[in-house]
């Protein structure tokens, strides 16, 4: 996913947040407003249009359940619908101040409230559209309005009971838009940060697509003098194999150029599988026996110890070549830092679910300090810096994650999690 479809996905959300914030405050005041007009008719026995009143309550009531269904659809909420939802609150309240004495109402008040939570989703041009909506309601209803019996001669408890409703205003107001626009803020924050991170995975995804590309390149020019050096070590072979120490560098110089040539065979067929979209259907034991096989040709020098939780290494992977490739970078780390230490030891546990695979790998090194968390890249000396780069990318690009953490007893433990395919791993 490009930074351009993050941020549209942002907004839509946004605005989605925005349209979930109205319809629960929808509902809050569908109850408030009945309520305040059950108490004045009934209680106070106070002469108010009941029936225009109720006709209103009941509007906003049918639109709160509409956008609760709407809501549960899968289409995406545009910023202009979230204006509309906006939109329809804004009038069905000047409505109902038009029924209950216009600005002398002491709620009149609660017409900013749209505003403040429109300014912390919408863009600019909404925020403007929604202050202009409002602010014309509030200028008609100066002028426009049905009279409401003045409040000022009606007591409850010896108070004014146009104080008490203005009091019950100002704590509902700032109840709503404390948690509200707290509520909206933290997942704008989250949001934000959501496009952070595509943007990062962006970047690091070009830079990434850059080095294949110049590896790609790269594999093709070597091919030719690498044939030419298995051809001279052949003839070195014929004409010096009767020297016992000079025949055994020959063969070991002959191995490590069929090992090269293996390796550029095995980035064609990358490249071939990836351009055909034809990922490697394996069990987990057979791709870890793949793996296992690699790992001992680049590293003999270490213990491997490979362990499988319950029917793990029956499950069946889609596992494209460059999972492979991300395994062995983490295992061939975890050596490193085993030797740094003084070991030899590295550890691969498998554990999977229905639906989940986990490879742990855990080294014998230094480890971490508890809670300093682990950064993806090389502190390596002689490190390219690529190795975790590139299992971190491919961990995410297959829907998994990649994380660290300090083993028990010493040493850094690294989990590959990784989706199965729930169709080919029935439950056990």
């Amino acid at each position: 996913m490009t930074a351009s479809t993050a941020i549209r996905r942002g907004f839509f959300q946004r605005a989605r947040g925005l349209a979930e914030t109205l319809a629960w405050l929808r509902l809050c005041a569908v109850a408030g407003q009945a309520l305040t007009v059950a108490v004045v008719a009934f209680g106070l026995r106070m002469p108010i249009a009941l029936g225009p009143l109720a006709l209103g309550i009941g509007v906003l009531a049918a639109f709160a359940a509409f956008a609760f269904w709407r809501l549960r659809q899968p289409w995406p909420v545009t910023l202009a619908e979230a204006f509309g939802h906006v939109a329809v609150d804004i009038l069905v309240l000047a409505y109902l101040l038009y029924w209950s004495g216009g600005v002398e109402n002491p709620f009149v008040s609660l017409l900013v409230m749209p505003i403040a939570l429109a300014a912390a989703a919408l863009s600019l041009r909404y925020v403007v559209a929604v202050a202009l909506l409002a602010s014309t309601c509030f200028v008609l209803l100066i002028g426009w309005h049905a009279p409401l019996p003045s409040l000022h001669e009606v007591r409850i408890a010896g108070s004014d009971l146009h104080v008490i409703a203005v009091c019950i205003n100002f704590v509902v107001t700032a109840v709503v838009l404390a948690f509200f626009i707290a509520r909206l803020s933290r997942a704008l924050r989250a949001r934000e940060a959501e496009v952070q991170r595509e943007r990062e995975r962006t970047l690091r995804d070009e830079g990434i697509l850059a080095i294949a590309t110049q590896a790609a390149g790269t594999a093709h020019e070597l091919n030719t003098p690498l044939s030419t050096i298995r051809t001279l070590l052949a003839e070195l072979q014929r004409e010096r194999g009767g020297e016992p120490a000079l025949a055994a560098d020959l063969a070991l110089l002959a191995g490590q150029a069929e090992r090269c040539r293996d390796i550029l065979r095995q980035l064609v067929e990358v490249g071939s599988r990836r351009l055909a979209g034809t990922p490697e259907r394996l069990t987990l034991a057979t791709f870890v026996d793949g793996c296992e096989h690699q790992f001992r040709l680049l590293r003999p020098e270490i213990a491997l110890d490979i362990a499988f939780d319950g029917d793990a290494g029956e499950r069946y992977i889609e596992a494209p070549p460059d999972l492979s490739h991300a395994l062995i970078n983490l295992l061939s780390n975890a050596a490193d830092a085993s030797l740094a230490a003084g070991s030899d030891a590295v550890e691969l546990r498998l554990a999977a679910t229905r639906s989940l695979v986990e490879f742990a790998v855990r080294d014998h090194g230094r480890g971490i300090a508890p809670g300093t968390g682990v950064a993806f890249r090389t502190s390596k000396r002689d490190g390219l810096g690529l190795g975790l780069a590139l299992a971190h990318a491919t961990a995410e690009r297959l829907g998994g994650e990649l994380s660290a953490h300090a083993a028990d007893g010493g040493g850094l433990r690294q989990r590959l999690r990784l989706p199965l395919l729930a169709n080919d791993n029935p439950p056990r």
